[in-house]
């Protein structure tokens, strides 16, 4: 059984997230957890609330206990990129992207 929960409109660039993300699939939920709290990375903190949001769902939702679940699969899409202009030299302007991201943690039990 697949469970998910999914974290949206992070404002952080996606390849930043990505490797963290990369990181926790496949481990046992509760090495994911210590990973993604000692880790002092800014996505270690938005990838750990995603995963504890997971693991709520889980619980409460199915009634499945945390030592058997494993994260199955961990996605960092990119989200909607916000455009803005910073003033440059002799009136010209060069564009920043603030880009955002999607976070999805998928669930399984073991069996």
């Amino acid at each position: 059984m697949d469970i998910s929960a999914t974290t949206k409109y992070i404002r952080m660039s996606p390849t930043k997230a990505r490797d963290l993300a990369n990181e926790i699939k496949g481990l046992p939920v509760v090495d994911a957890l210590q990973i993604t709290e000692f880790n002092a990375r800014k996505a270690a903190l938005q990838i750990g609330k995603t995963l504890k949001s997971a693991i709520a769902n889980a619980e409460h939702n199915e009634g499945l206990s945390v030592e058997q679940l494993v994260v199955k699969n961990a996605i960092v899409d990119g989200g909607p990129t916000m455009k803005r202009f910073r003033p440059r030299a002799r009136g010209s302007a060069s564009p920043i992207q603030k880009k955002t991201s999607h976070i999805t943690i998928v669930l399984s039990d073991q069996a």
